[in-house]
């Protein structure tokens, strides 16, 4: 039997390929955005990253672009405080979400991330995935499924990353899976895989890679 949500099988040859090419062409900031006003036009296929607050986003935009310090890594979670747009060659954008559920911003900036992320999820045309970050260590948390409930609601699919899977032992991935799966069930807009990896250990990244190239 097919297991709902199974992982994403590693790439064929062809597919490793075009992942590779994309990544390896031009990847260049373009704007950080604090205002919908300030969104470039809606015009390339876009994907966007988001996840709670150190679930290691940085680390793993850097690893799938082969830049060490493209996105902007920090000790103190929850600097990001912008939509950071990225173009990946002439036809795509990649889009790095304000980090979410950091418990120690301030209020009135807390509320201004999460405003701009909704307006951001629920009115981009050119959105082809969302892919929501969970960390392997804690799976699926309550402000995770806020999230996923926007994208539901905004008809976005997005697709759950594991990240940090080197930091787990491989008794505990049933259980992670578990949870995760059974979290997913009651949301209509995910995709039906999921994506395991380790920004350090460079597992899934050619995964993700090969994903994201693929999107049309």
């Amino acid at each position: 039997m097919r297991l709902p949500f199974p992982l994403a099988e590693e790439p064929d040859d062809a597919m490793r390929e075009q992942g590779r090419k994309l990544f390896a062409g031009e990847v260049d900031f373009l704007k950080g955005v604090v205002a919908m006003s300030g969104l470039p036009a809606d015009d390339r296929i876009e994907v966007c990253f988001a996840g709670r607050s150190n679930v290691g986003k940085s680390s793993l935009i850097n690893a799938i672009t082969g830049r060490k310090a493209l996105a902007r890594a920090s000790n103190t979670p929850g600097r990001t405080q912008e939509i950071n747009f990225f173009t990946l060659g002439d036809e795509r954008y990649l889009v790095d979400l304000p980090g979410y559920g950091y418990a120690n911003a301030p209020v009135d900036v807390v509320e201004k991330w999460q405003a701009l992320l909704k307006q951001y999820l629920s009115g981009r045309a050119s959105l082809r995935r969302a892919f929501v970050l969970v960390d392997s260590r804690h799976g699926i948390k309550a402000v995770d499924e806020d999230i996923m409930t926007l994208l539901d609601k905004s008809a976005v699919t997005f697709q759950v990353v594991l990240t940090k899977a080197d930091k787990i032992k491989p008794a505990q991935y049933d259980s992670l899976l578990a949870q995760v799966r059974d979290k997913l069930s009651k949301h209509p807009a995910a995709y039906p895989e999921l994506v395991l990896t380790s920004s350090e250990k460079g597992d899934g990244i050619a995964t993700l890679r090969s994903i994201i190239a693929g999107l049309v």
